[in-house]
């Protein structure tokens, strides 16, 4: 699959996640086999630009490529100055958020609230498509509701408004990330427009992966609630897909390394106090269906040092790989 020039390396992508797919993250999960690792939302309002959480979000330093930037909300000349902003930063793809459920997002006429309005849609596509010479791409809802699932409607604009890959969360707005996820709407839309489609909702297990890209015909699948604190899961998939058999789960020692690195990852981004409060999420992710994995995370949440929390993790580590 192609996304402008930029030719990637298998069907296998990372969902961007606010407060969860920061560079450590998405190093990991490229490192493990992700095609593309969009980064966390961030906002196109340019007095946004140099706050703490915007400067760690766009912060980039040794990712391999191509880089996607997401940028959310409503007004066209806003975003398409954003993209132009990230391009000059060092983005190679900018990713459109039209799929954030979230009310803050949502209150503000961005993210998924867009769904409801189609012209609009078309004009701020219009506008980040001829903003910049790099690919555009967007993410989507299946509508604003169950009743009014227009995502064929928006992927048809996104098609004529120059959009190179559309993501589909199997969801609605007014769903948010309750129920199961359709793909009916998916495989309509694929089956439509020309430009690749991506699906993405409750893709939990290698065999989903296989079934969702079946059912669906879509070019690829977008991963994210079922990598946290699994990147390793993104080998699991490709080689699923490549040979239908599962490889083994990853021995403590391995789990140990690759946390021990998604430690460093954060404690470097987000400095040492910060980095350990982040990281309490990771840790507890990581361990959660592992022998004693719930006294660690319960552990791990009173501790408020990086240094503690680091030796508390090894420990456990270690006890486990005995």
């Amino acid at each position: 699959m192609h996304i402008g020039a930029h030719a990637l390396s298998n069907r296998l992508f990372v969902a961007p996640m606010a407060g969860i797919t920061d560079r450590p993250f998405r190093r990991l999960a490229r490192r493990f086999g992700a095609a593309l690792a969009v980064s966390e939302m961030v906002s196109s309002r340019p007095e946004l630009r140099e706050s703490r959480k915007s400067r760690l979000r766009l912060d980039h330093r040794g990712e391999p490529g191509p880089i996607s930037v997401q940028i959310a909300g409503a007004d066209p000349a806003m975003m398409a100055d954003a993209a132009r902003y990230n391009a000059d930063l060092g983005a190679d793809i900018i990713d459109i958020n039209m799929g954030c459920p979230a009310k803050k997002v949502c209150n503000a006429a961005a993210g998924s609230a867009l769904l409801e309005n189609e012209a609009l849609v078309g004009r701020i596509l219009e506008a980040v498509v001829a903003a910049v010479e790099l690919p555009v791409t967007l993410k989507i809802r299946t509508g604003p509701d169950p009743s009014r699932r227009n995502a064929l409607a928006v992927a048809r604009i996104a098609e004529r408004s120059g959009v190179r890959l559309l993501a589909i969360h199997g969801r609605t707005r007014a769903c948010a990330f309750s129920g199961v996820a359709e793909y009916r709407t998916i495989a309509e839309v694929k089956a439509s427009v020309g430009i690749p489609v991506v699906a993405n909702g409750d893709i939990r297990t290698p065999e989903d992966a296989r079934r969702v890209l079946e059912s669906t015909g879509a070019d690829g699948v977008m991963i994210g609630r079922a990598a946290q604190g699994r990147p390793w899961l993104f080998r699991d998939f490709a080689h699923f897909l490549d040979t239908g058999a599962h490889l083994a789960p990853p021995p403590a020692t391995e789990i140990g390394a690759v946390l021990d690195e998604h430690l460093d990852g954060l404690y470097t981004l987000y400095g040492a106090e910060h980095g350990a409060r982040v990281a309490r999420k990771h840790i507890g992710w990581t361990v959660r269906e592992l022998p004693g994995g719930e006294a660690l995370r319960q552990s791990v949440n009173r501790i408020d040092t990086a240094a503690a929390q680091r030796s508390a993790v090894n420990d456990y580590i270690a006890r486990l790989a005995a």
